[in-house]
């Protein structure tokens, strides 16, 4: 049986796009990175999600709306908000029950977001922010032509150290995601399994994540994002 993982799920992020979304033509990582990091909230929606193990089953609304993904889980409700810039990636929390949201303290970013096994850090989307982005060249992933960039974990970050996505060269959507520790060990892979059309917008049908030991070619855990329907 497969151990419970800590998703990094960056994964929420993979593949919301709209089909409309102007082509990525740019040669520079740093550009790519740009268009990437605002391309799920383009299309204001209200998706109905749950993450899924062997274990269990957690239900998450995620938001998009005016560069802010929010997501919310448990009852009563808590809520997340990762809002988005150009340069950078605020998360604000607003307690089970409402009240005034607050921003999350750094030394909290490891913890996780009650009920879903992810971690605040990995909802955040700061990875698409760390410096010194490497554009490795292009790869097919499946049918699609993506970009596919290096980005360097900044010092302050304790787990990862490398993340590799590979954005479509099209339409700028994070189609897979490998990350990284210090030693170049691959610590989990997130891939999407299938593409689903939902009232104009490209979301994840089913987006499987795997955790590895550090050496352990193995996944060791294994769960599936998969988003249910979208309510506007």
């Amino acid at each position: 049986m497969m151990r419970p993982m800590k998703v990094m799920t960056m994964a929420l992020s993979i593949a919301l796009g709209s089909g409309a979304l102007t082509p990525l033509n740019a040669e520079d990582a740093s550009a790519i990175l740009a268009g990437a990091r605002l391309a799920p909230t383009r299309t204001p929606a209200v998706l109905l999600a749950r993450i899924r193990t062997e274990d269990s089953v957690s239900p998450v609304v995620i938001r998009l709306k005016d560069q802010v993904i929010s997501y919310e889980t448990g009852h009563p409700p808590r809520v997340l908000n990762a809002l988005l810039h150009t340069d950078s990636t605020i998360l604000t929390e607003t307690p089970a029950g409402g009240g005034t949201p607050r921003i999350l303290s750094p030394a909290r970013l490891h913890e996780e977001f009650p009920g879903t096994g992810i971690s605040f850090e990995d909802l955040s989307l700061g990875f698409l922010y760390w410096p010194r982005p490497v554009l490795l060249g292009e790869e097919h992933f499946g049918v699609r032509n993506c970009w596919k960039i290096d980005l360097q974990a900044p010092p302050e970050e304790t787990v990862y150290g490398v993340a590799r996505v590979w954005i479509d060269k099209e339409f700028g959507g994070i189609l897979k995601i490998e990350a990284y520790d210090r030693k170049g060990l691959l610590l989990k892979r997130f891939q999407l399994i299938s593409p689903q059309k939902i009232k104009g917008l490209w979301l994840p049908k089913q987006m499987r994540i795997e955790g590895f030991e550090p050496g352990n070619p193995s996944p060791v855990s294994r769960a599936y994002l998969e988003i249910l329907s979208r309510s506007e």
